[in-house]
């Protein structure tokens, strides 16, 4: 097994689960154990330019509804939609009721069904109404759950592509980084990204550091029972499924936030 260095690593991270202009060097299962244990440092990027988008409106006289609707619209500028594509795909694959083999079909059709509508609708409603009521507060509680939420989207990622989580299909992005993940590595990432939450929330308090730690560990949560409940209605896996599980954590990270 060929090695690779820790760029290779941060370029399949960052080339994979974002859109920024960054050249993928390699694409095999060694790197893609490297880029998927670096997942959260790319979800870091993304949270802080989208908490720098809200902090330019705010600077600059915005109400926070304009700031909360811009921040939650950076990490999809910056990831093409690429996550909320595969979270509606996936909402329609599971939707649908049908066996795997023809979920997966509706899953990778190019238009969105009534079910990936209806959850992204809802989806993107909750995430501007949090920011809208933290950004009302003060800008740092909304760039914080801006940096927060986008890194604990893209841990759910690296936790999700651990060993033992099956692909659905032979071929994909679900393909290339289903089971590349030692657990103890997953578990290692997750331990570190839920410390760092809990310390960036001593700024506002020991409730904030708390509420940090419970919001990542919560949105894990949330994920594990998507992930769970897509591997067995599919059998696996897909890149779609990642996008959802993504989607999924940085929503739940946020309503945790918001709480209390």
């Amino acid at each position: 097994m060929s090695r690779t260095s820790p760029a290779d690593g941060i370029r399949f991270a960052f080339g994979t689960l974002t859109a920024l202009p960054v050249r993928l060097t390699r694409w095999d299962r060694t790197a893609a154990r490297a880029g998927m244990q670096c997942a959260p440092l790319a979800g870091l990027v993304v949270g802080l330019c989208a908490a720098g988008v809200g902090g330019a409106l705010t600077a600059l006289g915005a109400g926070p509804l304009l700031a909360a609707t811009a921040t939650a619209a950076a990490p999809a500028a910056l990831t093409r939609g690429l996550h909320l594509d595969g979270l509606a795909d996936t909402a329609d694959g599971l939707g649908s009721a049908k066996p795997a083999d023809d979920a997966l079909r509706i899953m990778k059709q190019s238009d969105i069904g009534p079910f990936g509508v209806i959850t992204l609708l809802f989806v993107l409603l909750a995430q501007v109404a949090v920011l809208f009521q933290l950004y009302e507060a003060s800008w740092a509680r909304g760039a914080f759950a801006a940096v927060v939420s986008a890194t604990a989207a893209r841990l759910a990622l690296t936790v999700a592509a651990r060993d033992g989580v099956p692909p659905a299909r032979p071929e994909g992005l679900g393909a290339a980084v289903a089971g590349v993940v030692p657990r103890a590595r997953a578990a290692g990432v997750a331990v570190l990204v839920v410390a760092a939450a809990a310390g960036a929330g001593l700024l506002f308090g020991p409730a904030g550091a708390v509420r940090g730690a419970a919001a990542v560990v919560l949105a894990l949560g949330a994920a594990e029972l998507l992930l769970r409940h897509c591997v067995r209605r599919f059998g696996g896996v897909t890149g779609d499924v990642f996008g959802g599980l993504a989607e999924t954590a940085a929503t739940g990270t946020l309503i945790v936030l918001a709480l209390g």
